[in-house]
């Protein structure tokens, strides 16, 4: 029997995404946000969503882009502080030593050293409560060449990216192939 844990945000798992602005000084800056996922195929987009009194969110209004960064496994202490200061107070990529890349096609910043980034112009915002949801059309996807299948798919298990379980605050690593997908389910058409 299943027990109820309530009206809670826990969807499992959620993506650890770094999302890059650029704030009223012109200064580059990133944030680490969960709240994520794709909303559209055509016109490709993606959803994030972010707290009105985060230092981001009037950025990303403002310059009506942003950029996603994936952060691998080896990058779990940078994600986890980027998501723990504001970058009102903190300079994050001076304090992790990380190089903010400048975006050619949004006006946005993205994490050089994470494998792979996601260029959005905004498009929509929807306000949800606590949450601004942030619809972005997505102008480019930016992978480095060793996280690359050899047919050029992002190769999960080479990307190695970070999962977060919420309510339980912990950052999980991603498995093994479990099966093909629109394959596996061919079991059970007439």
């Amino acid at each position: 029997m299943k027990q109820s844990l309530g009206a809670k945000t826990l969807a499992q798992p959620t993506p650890v995404w770094v999302i890059g602005s650029y704030d009223a000084t012109g200064q580059a800056n990133v944030m680490t946000a969960a709240w994520g996922g794709i909303c559209c195929s055509s016109p490709p987009c993606l959803a994030v969503s972010i707290r009105k009194e985060r230092h981001s969110y009037p950025a990303v209004l403002t310059r009506c882009a942003f950029t996603v960064s994936v952060p691998s496994a080896r990058h779990a202490a940078e994600a986890d502080f980027i998501g723990m200061v504001s970058g009102s107070v903190v300079d994050k990529f001076a304090a992790t030593g990380l190089t903010p890349a400048r975006s050619e096609l949004v006006d946005a910043p993205y994490v050089e050293e994470f494998p792979l980034v996601i260029e959005c112009k905004l498009i929509q915002t929807l306000d949800l409560g606590a949450h601004t949801q942030f619809i972005g059309e997505i102008m480019d996807v930016k992978a480095d060449a060793e996280i690359l299948g050899p047919e050029g798919h992002i190769d999960l298990a080479k990307l190695a990216p970070l999962i977060f379980a919420p309510g339980a605050s912990l950052y999980y690593g991603v498995g093994a192939v479990v099966a093909q997908a629109f394959s596996v389910g061919k079991k059970f058409i007439g």
